[in-house]
């Protein structure tokens, strides 16, 4: 078979054998039995845990780990697999993802004990994975931020000096003659301080939409709060608030604090989140939530405004995930757009940027994070 039969043959399926005049042999032949089994209407996984971690290992056999994470999160969702992975036997078969956590997740609560430490085996391989990619990047990004955002009118390095504001400082005395200004006073960059220089509170919706966004702040928030110049707080919320800040030291167990899908009452998060706030003016609310109130519309924007007023920095993510702007309430986002609150979504990779422009307040790069602009 030359290859571009043998191509086309693998994306139609065993329909267009005839039509192609091919049939697949050796390793092909097994790709095409594993997407057979999940994407042609006769064929299907049934409801066999056997059958199921058989395809399963075929999967990671075949095709590459981002193709295996898309066909096991299609196979949850197009076959109803969600029962089996209740199984232990079947949790040690899956390859550990950001999607496959989700479900974990939405599952604690009738989880059966047998499966229980084999479902915490995946998330918190899982985790590991985030915390090695993101964790560096993090601590980085915000470390320079703190350093940068604590100015001093004395600085005792060249290197400490702030050249753009120490300029825009001394304009005043620009000598025309000589194109130049004269300063008078320097602006530099502070060292690092050991105290708390920031308050961070994380606010968490965690409605069944939100499960990836909840995984990333989960593994985020963990960061943060072990860094000593931030006090970080995680709320997540539904129709109910639940604080998990004292969790923070072990994001497994933060995640497992959680509970997937129900309602949503933003308001109800957004007040409790006001009471944590000591010193507005060093804090930064970050809002996860892709903004479906149940709540109380109306009181829940009038306490954004008065965060902003009392000088805390409020910011929403519509989405925390590498999955794109969701579908999200546009009329409450327009209503925060216009009393100077960002929305849009953000990936990961993108969040360790965001927390450092957040700290020095300055605007946030545009070409790394999507923002809301009227469309889903």
């Amino acid at each position: 078979m030359d290859e571009r039969a043998r191509r086309w043959r693998l994306v139609l399926g065993g329909a267009s054998e005839g039509a192609l005049q091919s049939t697949l042999q050796g390793p092909d032949a097994g790709m095409d039995a594993a997407l057979s089994a999940l994407y042609e209407r006769d064929a299907g996984l049934g409801a066999s845990a056997p059958r199921v971690a058989r395809w399963l290992g075929d999967i990671r056999e075949y095709f590459p780990s981002t193709v295996v994470h898309i066909m096991q999160k299609d196979a949850i969702e197009r076959l109803n697999l969600t029962r089996l992975l209740l199984e232990p036997e079947m949790l040690e078969a899956v390859e550990p993802d950001v999607h496959l956590v989700g479900t974990l997740l939405s599952l604690n609560r009738v989880m059966p004990d047998k499966a229980r430490e084999s479902a915490r085996a995946v998330v918190r391989k899982v985790v590991r994975e985030l915390e090695a990619r993101l964790e560096r990047r993090t601590r980085a990004a915000v470390t320079g931020a703190l350093d940068r955002s604590a100015r001093t009118h004395r600085p005792r390095r060249v290197a400490d000096i702030d050249w753009n504001r120490t300029i825009a400082a001394n304009l005043k005395n620009y000598l025309p003659e000589r194109n130049t200004v004269v300063p008078s006073r320097l602006v530099g960059y502070g060292r690092r301080q050991q105290a708390v220089q920031r308050e961070v509170v994380v606010c968490v919706d965690q409605s069944g939409s939100m499960a990836a966004s909840v995984v990333y702040a989960s593994v985020f928030a963990a960061v943060l709060a072990s860094m000593r110049s931030l006090r970080t707080s995680l709320v997540v919320f539904d129709t109910a608030v639940v604080d998990l800040t004292d969790q923070l030291h072990d994001p497994v167990e933060v995640l497992f604090g959680t509970q997937l899908g129900g309602g949503t009452d933003i308001n109800r998060a957004v007040a409790y989140c006001q009471g944590l706030i000591t010193r507005p003016a060093d804090t930064i609310f970050l809002l996860i939530s892709d903004l479906y109130e149940g709540g109380v519309r109306e009181e829940m924007l009038r306490r954004v405004a008065a965060m902003t007023t009392a000088g805390v920095q409020v910011i929403v993510l519509l989405a925390l995930s590498d999955e794109g702007t969701p579908q999200y309430d546009h009329d409450n986002a327009a209503a925060l757009a216009q009393m100077g609150v960002p929305a849009f979504a953000c990936t990961p990779d993108a969040f360790p940027e965001l927390m450092a422009a957040a700290i020095e307040r300055r605007s946030y790069d545009q070409r790394l994070m999507a923002p809301a602009d009227g469309r889903s």
